[in-house]
């Protein structure tokens, strides 16, 4: 049964992000977003620990002391900064490592990823802030994403969050995908 369920959020979540992605011109991201959750790797501890609160990767990571479900996942989809960590050569540090700048159009399929997920694990208490209201619970231990992401995250979050979804892909499609800045 747990499999059942954990099976209809995938598909719930799916189709939201894919609906933003269409709506924004974002049409093969929006196809393929979040393929890895259907293999073993992810689809398996996803269905043990199902909860249907929140991602079952917390519990995991609960349980076990490490998600190897996020670990997989996190590893295969740009749409996560913790994707573009990587080595840095700071001047400072000497080799340390950061984030790497996101490309705008996974900036934009992270927004849509975190509204969709909102949408899915709040049910009826989702609000246009949700996303935006969890993203900064978290903010300020996000020392690993580059300033220009995380600045252009919150951004869009905020912009969510006062102006609504329909304004929001308007701008996403219309100015921040099409910004030479990329």
């Amino acid at each position: 049964m747990k499999a059942f369920e954990h099976l209809k959020t995938i598909t719930t979540h799916h189709h939201l992000v894919m609906t933003y992605c269409f709506r924004a011109g974002l049409y093969r991201q929006g196809l393929f977003h979040d393929f890895s959750k259907l293999s073993p790797t992810e689809f398996l501890p996803g269905a043990k620990y199902y909860q249907g609160t929140r991602s079952p990767n917390n519990a995991e990571r609960e349980a076990t002391g490490v998600s190897l479900a996020w670990l997989h996942h996190k590893g295969r989809n740009k749409h996560h900064y913790e994707y573009w960590i990587d080595y840095l050569d700071d001047p400072k540090l000497g080799k340390t490592i950061g984030g790497m700048k996101m490309p705008r159009r996974y900036v934009a399929e992270m927004i849509f990823d975190r509204v969709s997920a909102s949408r899915v694990y709040m049910k009826e208490n989702y609000t246009d802030a949700s996303a935006l209201e969890y993203f900064l619970k978290a903010k300020d231990h996000m020392w690993f994403v580059h300033p220009v992401t995380l600045r252009q995250l919150e951004f869009l979050l905020r912009m969510w969050a006062k102006k609504g979804e329909d304004h929001t892909i308007a701008y996403i499609r219309k100015v921040f995908l099409k910004s030479a800045a990329r």
